[in-house]
């Protein structure tokens, strides 16, 4: 359809038809899932075909590595019998070793314990830290983050508190971390390294500071480690060679780490993750735990107490599929960052686009280094929010999420995720965002 003048592709009153039907009366607080729902209902009924930027699913595909093994082990007769609860031995040795190589931290097999993704693992580990301490029960977020975690601790009947990190780096963290800490509720500090959406990274001065403070307070830190590696202005692809991921496990004994298979190893489908818990803090013991869970030992309450509720273990072919990719990234037979990189280069030409037609980068810097170009990036138009920009941009076939969903205090801001977006979209996207500055700019 003819986008000239800024004429959108799509007709006002069928996008309105649809959040009417949906119940959606703003869009800057409507989950994931539902503005995907919209943005599928729209391109159904309109025929325009979508440029998505919602969901943060990999568009890549995954290893012939992995799914060799998952294979092999379906053959050998893997699907008759319950998996260990805490993970094949394979898996657990190769998470180890991963740990140590990629991370620079040393963990014992032990310690990583597998999990039906992420998604279930950060639900297994709520359930954990606010039960440890009597009066503990509020997670802080450092944001921006991953909205979803918030929805399973309001299931869980648990608070939160959070703050826009973006406006307390370097050295204002810890006073702005303090403030929450000297309270006495905060049962684990939680953040992802790099940031979702925004895609800034700690610096080793910030996780320093957060390490210090985990002591200082005694609060366990959360690592979320769902984009691994993937901060690609540094080359953390090498087995035991610096430099490492960055990680809080350097200043403190005090840490749980989630590692995701899905985005840094395109295993999403497969729902494999797994929960890393320092030696430490395993062996550590927390009286109020005995009154929910078989133990007050962190590492038996979590295995006992939490997962054996959650899951009779996590499928037996995809972690055997997982294991595999995690060898052979550990002998230095499979570089699993060069693939992902592919991410970084969209970014990039995708920024250009938005830019060059009236849009701006919400979070842009990095403290003093240019943000880096991954998995998402961040947009705003100049005098709209992020409701009206959502619902505006419908109307030109392109969809993504509000900022605002996610814990930032930019409210006028988008979350753009580059994985379902395409090079031979790319055209198209131009043309689209052209008409729209078209017939806004003017405003």
């Amino acid at each position: 359809m003819d986008t000239a003048g800024g004429e959108a592709p799509i007709r006002r009153e069928l996008v309105d038809t649809v959040l009417r039907e949906m119940g959606i009366v703003d869009m800057s607080q409507s989950p994931i899932r539902a503005i995907a729902r919209v943005a599928s209902r729209v391109e159904q009924a309109s025929g325009v075909e979508f440029i998505s930027m919602v969901m943060g699913i990999p568009g890549l595909p995954p290893s012939e590595i992995a799914i060799e093994a998952e294979i092999e082990a379906l053959r050998a007769g893997v699907a008759q019998s319950y998996p260990p609860l805490d993970g094949i031995p394979s898996l657990k040795q190769e998470v180890s070793r991963f740990v140590k190589n990629f991370i620079g931290v040393e963990v014992s097999p032990e310690g990583c314990l597998p999990c039906v993704g992420s998604m279930q693992g950060g639900m297994a580990l709520f359930m954990l830290v606010n039960r440890m301490v009597k009066g503990r029960d509020r997670v802080l977020f450092i944001d921006p983050g991953f909205p979803v975690q918030k929805a399973q601790l309001r299931a869980l009947g648990f608070g939160f508190d959070t703050f826009d990190v973006y406006n307390f780096r370097g050295e204002k963290l810890r006073e702005r971390l303090e403030e929450v800490l000297r309270k006495g509720r905060t049962s684990a500090i939680l953040y992802s390294n790099p940031n979702n959406p925004s895609w800034i990274c700690m610096t080793e001065e910030e996780l320093r500071t957060i390490g210090e403070l985990s002591k200082l307070y005694d609060v366990p830190v959360i690592e979320d480690l769902a984009y691994f590696a993937m901060d690609f202005r540094e080359d953390l692809s090498q087995p035991g060679v610096p430099p490492f991921q960055a990680t809080v496990a350097r200043y403190t004994d005090n840490w749980l780490m989630l590692l995701s298979s899905s985005k840094s190893f395109s295993y999403a489908g497969q729902r494999i993750g797994c929960m890393i818990v320092s030696d430490v803090l395993a062996k550590r013991e927390f009286s109020e735990l005995s009154s929910f869970f078989p133990s007050s030992i962190l590492s038996q309450a979590l295995l006992y107490g939490v997962m054996t509720v959650l899951s009779s273990g996590v499928a037996a072919a995809p972690q055997h599929g997982f294991a595999a990719i995690l060898k052979a990234a550990n002998d230095g037979e499979y570089d699993f960052v060069a693939d992902v990189r592919e991410y970084g280069r969209r970014a990039a030409e995708m920024k250009r686009i938005f830019t060059e037609n009236g849009f701006e980068i919400v979070y842009d810097q990095d403290m003093d280094r240019p943000l880096a170009d991954g998995f998402y990036f961040t947009v705003a138009y100049p005098g709209m929010g992020g409701g009206e920009l959502l619902r505006e941009l419908l109307e030109y076939g392109i969809s993504a999420i509000s900022l605002g969903a996610t814990g930032s205090e930019r409210t006028d801001g988008l979350r753009a995720c580059v994985s379902h977006v395409y090079p031979r979209q790319f055209p198209l996207l131009e043309e689209r965002l052209r008409a729209f500055n078209a017939r806004h700019a003017a405003r």
